[in-house]
């Protein structure tokens, strides 16, 4: 990327994602291909929250089990419409912790700090790109690998717009994309749309912790550990979020607050339903399992911020860890599996490829970024057009996912006005930081 400056502030939208696959360890102590001293299976369990590459890293998971037959992986992927964060905390709770596991954020890393594993001898952390461990860095401790670099905004239909006669490129403010919008609602029955957007106003990550922190971010200077130690909020563009908060309402697909995740990608947006979709690259493997042909022809636009325009919300959104509280080789062996995954030529190969990931990490050969979605934001950042993640560093309650976006469900079901969304968010903020 283009300066330790900018992983720096995009690394503190780090969300440590866990749950991966643990793989043989290479430790004598184990033994060959992976067994432990006492001639059985390492087992390994995976608990993980992206449920867009579900299948691609079952299959790498199945490869890895291929190459080390004394090694076990069982993966469990919670997400969508289910909440990971409240799942791995009564793992944790219940005495069924995973070996593997996803975690978000600065707060994450306290909250779960006496069973994360210190990574710093892993191939992996040693390839990781400047400021991608900044989150995960306590003292001369790394506790979290990064998952990848993902950015997101408005994905669209390039044939609708080229049809509707609209320049994605003249995109650039608020005023800008209404016009562009009322275009694309006045010819719509024509370009075969139901409507403009698919806004998923049942997930409240979309509205707390994506479009939030779209407007938050500047507020914080893009960083993420600045939100993380702020004792309020101040929604000094709460005004501009509340203006896209309604052009997305006014002109989707009804009812919003019943419209999920999978509903908006793969029944509107990859059928060709509507025009855009507030998402990131992480919807591509979906977009092209459906329809292969639209998938090359779909591209992303900011969403409009002032004095920010022209620029994407990009940053490492998950970190595996590594839980500690097993027995060594079971340790080591998740070690090495996350080693194996970034680091091998064949791990490689399915970050790339087959998990359409963008890279965290040195070593791989960007120009082979998968698809157009993931190209794009890789220019944007490589460019430095970038806000910054900041929700990662919310309060922990969650607040993202707890207060500012069912705040903004009870806005759209008309419960509460805009002025009392932001009131309680403000509220609810300072009462966690006190």
């Amino acid at each position: 990327m283009k300066n330790s400056k900018f992983f720096a502030k995009m690394a503190s939208a780090v969300a440590l994602s866990s749950m991966i696959l643990a793989g043989c360890s290479s430790d004598d102590s184990n033994g060959d291909n992976g067994e432990s001293a006492s001639g059985d299976k390492i087992q390994i369990d995976i608990f993980q929250g992206k449920v867009e590459f579900k299948e691609q890293f079952e299959d790498l998971v199945a490869l890895y089990e291929e190459e080390n037959p004394n090694v076990e992986i069982n993966v469990e992927t919670v997400g969508g419409g289910t909440d990971y964060a409240p799942v791995l905390k009564s793992a944790f709770s219940s005495g069924d912790a995973p070996n593997i596991f996803n975690v978000t954020g600065p707060q994450d890393v306290i909250d779960y700090k006496e069973y994360l594993t210190d990574l710093s001898d892993t191939e992996a952390a040693g390839a990781a790109l400047d400021g991608t461990l900044t989150t995960v860095t306590d003292g001369e401790q790394i506790l979290g690998l990064p998952f990848n670099q993902e950015g997101y905004g408005l994905i669209y239909n390039k044939a609708i717009f080229e049809k509707a006669g609209i320049n994605p490129d003249d995109i650039l403010s608020m005023a800008d994309l209404e016009a562009a919008v009322q275009t694309i609602d006045q010819q719509k029955e024509e370009l075969g749309l139901e409507a403009v957007f698919a806004l998923p106003a049942k997930e409240a990550w979309v509205l707390g912790d994506h479009l939030a922190n779209t407007y938050l971010a500047p507020e914080f200077n893009h960083d993420v550990m600045e939100a993380f130690e702020a004792d309020t909020v101040t929604f000094e563009k709460g005004d501009e979020m509340k203006q896209f908060v309604d052009l997305q309402f006014d002109y989707s697909i009804q009812p919003v607050l019943s419209l999920d995740y999978s509903q908006q990608v793969e029944e509107y947006f990859s059928l060709q339903q509507v025009a855009i979709i507030q998402q990131g690259n992480w919807i591509y493997p979906s977009v092209e399992q459906m329809d292969p042909e639209f998938a090359q022809n779909i591209g992303v636009l900011p969403i409009p911020v002032e004095g920010n325009e022209g620029s994407l919300p990009v940053g490492v959104p998950n970190y595996w860890a590594v839980n500690n509280d097993f027995d060594e080789e079971v340790v080591q062996a998740s070690k090495d599996f996350l080693d194996w995954m970034y680091t091998s030529e064949t791990g490689k190969e399915a970050v790339l490829n087959d998990f359409k990931f963008i890279p965290a990490y040195e070593g791989y050969d960007t120009s082979k970024i998968a698809d157009p979605l993931s190209q794009e934001i890789y220019e944007y950042a490589s460019n430095g057009n970038t806000i910054g993640w900041v929700f990662s560093g919310y309060p922990s309650n969650p607040w993202g996912t707890g207060v500012i976006g069912p705040n903004i469900q009870k806005y759209l079901a008309g419960e509460m006005t805009w002025e009392e969304v932001e009131a309680d968010a403000i509220a609810k903020w300072e009462e966690e930081r006190q």
